[in-house]
């Protein structure tokens, strides 16, 4: 073919059919599977990523400085010996090569078809996310194969709160369910974009069975149709999304014993792993990542132990590769085999991110785990926010916890509670419902801020 190439024809939709397979494909092809056999597929997929790292700028000064050359990587053992990089790395070179940095070119050829969006920016100028049309569509079947195999189909009507404009998250996830399942999308976007009591309003009307987004403003909908009247004439069965640690329980309460299931991904990888319907762990698409966890050095966790996320993404082939890029999520491996049956590895789930970590006494305390510590607190929305100050020459930490009726709780009782999962005392302040939302953004934000740092 000659000329300018469409992104529908960039992608090779047979091969994608059968490289990252959805539906009864998936379950038949890694249900039963070697591990052995996972591991050859992985090595063949890392080599084509490696080739296409090889001519990519961004590797190319990276891996001269580091003194390691393309073929000196034979095998995924060869991972450790490469650089781990991370947003603030990309973002240097995005500074060095602006507007789009290094890592969005190729030596060898044209970028192509291309898909560009951004970061949220909320620390500062957003950061561009470039995906070629193969590396796009990949990560729309992984997802729309999460959404088929957790029950979504031609019934369903879903619900997705997820943002647009400039963000990824709406886009990718309308996305996902318009090609790759049989269901309707009603996309209502944050509630600035729709605002909650219109949302609430269209979900009776369109009669919506599944919700997808994050779980901090799932469980502001649920308030704002119980406080409308609508609660008791919607049918919410499923919910799709993101969960911290003893989330799961409120969400499905509120929305009147709905099931929810738990997925994580990034901005720069699009999905990494998913829970199945056994709800025990989260499977890593193996197929189409490679995961190390890794402590602050850098170095390999046992399994088992706590980590950061560092993925090489074996989907990125056509363009913007990702190798060995720090999360900075932390999770652990799970032992032995899931009960759904496959061959994949599965995680914890998010755990904290070691990047907002706040040290106290010597103590690691992750801001984004405390509400998971927080649920056995009478009334508690799901929602706080931890306010950290300096006193004097040390660090006070204070957790700013909502609940229904704030003269019912007593602030020692959840500084107890606290202290006895943190292992160090934290200060409380109890607040009425709602009142944390100016802070946390809960109405603005896609992920609501846990940590307001004002020292």
């Amino acid at each position: 073919m000659t000329g300018p190439m469409s992104y529908h024809q960039a992608v090779d939709w047979q091969a994608l059919d059968e490289w990252f397979p959805t539906g009864a494909a998936f379950l038949a092809a890694y249900r039963g599977l070697s591990t052995d056999a996972l591991h050859a597929l992985q090595e063949q997929r890392l080599s084509v990523v490696l080739d296409t790292a090889a001519v990519t700028p961004f590797y190319q000064r990276l891996w001269a400085e580091a003194g390691i050359d393309r073929r000196d990587l034979r095998t995924m053992d060869d991972l450790l010996h490469l650089p781990v990089i991370d947003k603030s790395v990309i973002l240097a070179d995005i500074e060095e090569n602006p507007p789009f940095g290094s890592l969005a070119r190729r030596v060898d050829r044209p970028r192509g078809p291309a898909v560009l969006q951004t970061t949220s920016g909320t620390t500062g100028n957003p950061q561009p996310v470039l995906w070629g049309a193969w590396g796009r569509e990949t990560q729309n079947a992984l997802l729309g194969r999460t959404y088929r195999w957790l029950g979504v189909g031609a019934d369903d009507v879903v619900h997705s709160v997820y943002g647009h404009g400039l963000v990824n998250g709406g886009h990718y996830v309308r996305e996902a369910i318009v090609r790759y399942t049989d269901a309707l999308l009603l996309s209502a976007g944050t509630g600035i974009e729709t605002r909650s009591e219109r949302q609430v309003a269209v979900m009776r009307q369109f009669g919506a069975t599944v919700l997808v987004g994050f779980a901090d403003y799932l469980r502001k909908l649920a308030d704002v149709a119980r406080d409308s009247g609508d609660a008791e004439h919607l049918r919410i069965r499923l919910i799709i999304g993101h969960l911290l640690e003893g989330g799961r329980e409120p969400l499905e309460q509120a929305w009147g014993g709905a099931r929810a299931y738990n997925w994580y991904g990034v901005a720069d990888t699009g999905i990494v792993a998913s829970e199945g319907p056994a709800r025990d762990g989260l499977y890593v698409w193996e197929d189409a990542n490679i995961l190390q966890i890794l402590d602050e050095s850098g170095q390999p966790v046992v399994d088992g132990e706590t980590g950061n996320m560092v993925i090489t993404s074996l989907c990125k082939t056509d363009l913007a590769p990702l190798v060995r890029f720090n999360t900075h999520d932390l999770t652990r491996i799970l032992p032995e085999t899931g009960a759904d049956g496959l061959v994949f590895r599965r995680i914890a789930g998010l755990l904290g991110r070691s990047d907002n970590m706040v040290k106290l006494k010597g103590i690691n305390v992750y801001p984004s785990a405390i509400g998971g510590m927080l649920i056995e607190v009478p009334g508690f929305t799901g929602e706080y926010v931890c306010r950290l100050e300096r006193e004097g020459h040390s660090e006070r930490l204070t957790v700013v916890v909502e609940v229904r009726d704030p003269g019912s709780v007593a602030e020692g009782s959840v500084r107890d509670i606290l202290a006895g999962r943190l292992g160090v005392g934290v200060e409380v302040e109890v607040v009425r419902a709602g009142a944390t939302a100016a802070v946390t953004g809960l109405h603005e934000r896609q992920k609501p801020q846990r940590l307001v740092d004002s020292r």
